[in-house]
């Protein structure tokens, strides 16, 4: 290859990155990022991140169906089910059959969990703290604006 056509080559490889590729490098670091914290946060109750949402969206709608909390946390139905596998190791919730149907279980929290969540809201907020730090909240809603229009584009599953 000639120097000129190495330069070239170089130079097209340099500028293979655009700025738009650079920010959404960033977005998908800060929510990676985010995840770990998140898993290092609440691995001292011996939960992972997917069971403390599974515990927060439980006691928003008590008697969620697996699927239903699958679809919520948008997983797998089989990583919804280990996830409830460990909550009921931990005493955390319960399944209970349908009354109608005996292969449809809704889950329902147990009374440990409840006395356990206000522990994991507030770790859950020294997270979302550290992550907003420095920000105000014009900033705040800003992002939040920014972010839906994103949402938005992409569409609905």
């Amino acid at each position: 290859m000639t120097k000129c056509a190495e330069q070239a080559a170089e130079s097209a490889a340099a500028n293979f990155l655009t700025d738009t590729d650079r920010l959404v490098f960033l977005m998908e670091e800060v929510t990676r990022r985010l995840r770990r914290t998140f898993d290092t946060s609440f691995e001292q109750f011996g939960l992972t991140r997917t069971q403390w949402r599974a515990l927060a969206y439980l006691y928003r709608n008590p008697g969620m169906t697996q699927t239903e909390l699958a679809r919520e946390l948008e997983l797998e139905r089989a990583s919804v089910g280990q996830a409830i596998d460990r909550l009921e190791e931990l005493s955390l919730v319960e399944r209970r059959s349908a009354a109608n149907d005996r292969r449809v279980w809704h889950i329902h929290l147990r009374p440990a969990a409840v006395e356990l969540l206000p522990k994991l809201r507030a770790e859950a907020d020294a997270v979302y703290s550290a992550l907003l730090a420095g920000m105000d909240a014009s900033e705040l809603g800003r992002l939040r604006a920014t972010l839906v229009v994103m949402q938005t584009n992409l569409g609905q599953d």
